[in-house]
């Protein structure tokens, strides 16, 4: 008597990826070669507003060497979250696997997901060894990131790890309902829980092409983080409010007295400048801080969609 195989959808975005999709789909297919007794398996493509060739060729290797391939093309570029919730959205597996097409994540890695994933662990994370592939700034912005994120943050969001993992599909279901507009999957991934463990594993260079995350991305992608799971910096504006409304009563105070005892003499130019510059920029910090908030609610009460499919191949 035949036992039905297991499915795992591997989620791939691609963004101008053409010349590394075709070694991509090969390094998946040689891992999938050594268990495909047991296993199934298919790859959720999303090409994100590519600008190259990069949906002509991913359209080819389906037709001609990987049939298990599902491709999603959108009709602009929406950014990875985007893709990664379309992914989650339209594969069917019984293990998800959201996975960089750029080989930065080895598809090898796959097999001892799976294996802690059949060992009874609804998410397999894997967390990276360092960061040497990193720039200098991009580790200490990093680290300065989870450092905050683990103080002020109402979720756990683990140290060192990406959207690369495997997740049980009773997991994608969970997922399936969050459908904010501003999306952080990483904090995502860690609000709905589960029991979880994880792997290691060192990242591989990119082999063509260039990342299209810059700083000015990557800071963007904190903020983000940082006000879609906390509202820890409104309250600190609220605690800096207070103590400078307490020091000026005092000062106040203080001035009274120091008018009634030594009369009034007139206060000086600078003096004057440094306290009116000072609490103008208090007071601009503080509703830029307000204001990344109220558009946050902004972008959620419109209810846009997340992502808009132009094909399905």
């Amino acid at each position: 008597m035949s036992v039905s195989k297991k499915k795992i959808s591997l989620i791939a975005p691609f963004y101008n990826e053409e010349k590394n999709a075709h070694l991509f789909f090969e390094r998946v297919d040689k891992v999938f070669e050594n268990i495909k007794e047991k296993y199934n398996y298919e790859v959720v493509c999303i090409n994100d507003g590519s600008n190259d060739n990069t949906l002509n060729e991913l359209i080819r290797l389906k037709n001609e060497s990987f049939p298990m391939l599902k491709i999603i093309n959108f009709s602009r570029n929406f950014g990875k979250e985007a893709a990664v919730t379309a992914g989650i959205d339209f594969a069917d597996g019984d293990a998800f696997i959201p996975i960089d097409s750029d080989l930065q994540h080895p598809p090898e890695l796959i097999l001892e997901m799976i294996n802690k994933w059949e060992s009874g662990f609804d998410v397999i994370l894997a967390k990276r060894k360092s960061r040497a592939t990193d720039r200098k700034i991009q580790r200490v912005t990093a680290n300065l990131f989870y450092s905050l994120s683990s103080k002020i943050s109402h979720t756990n969001i683990p140290a060192d790890v990406g959207d690369f993992r495997l997740f049980d599909k009773s997991v994608a279901l969970e997922l399936r309902k969050l459908r904010e507009t501003n999306r952080f999957m990483k904090g995502l991934f860690a609000w709905v829980g589960f029991k979880t463990t994880y792997v290691e594993y060192n990242v591989e260079p990119r082999q063509h092409g260039k990342t299209s995350f810059n700083t000015w991305k990557l800071w963007n992608f904190a903020l983000e983080a940082i006000t879609s799971f906390s509202t820890i910096p409104l309250r600190i504006w609220s605690y800096i409010g207070v103590i400078i409304s307490i020091f000026s009563m005092v000062y106040a105070v203080f001035l009274v007295v120091k008018t009634m005892f030594f009369g009034n003499p007139t206060p000086g130019y600078a003096s004057l400048m440094v306290a009116i510059l000072f609490f103008s920029g208090v007071q601009l910090i503080g509703i830029g801080i307000l204001g990344e908030y109220i558009a946050r609610i902004s972008n959620e009460v419109r209810n846009r969609p997340i992502y808009i499919i132009k094909d399905i191949f």
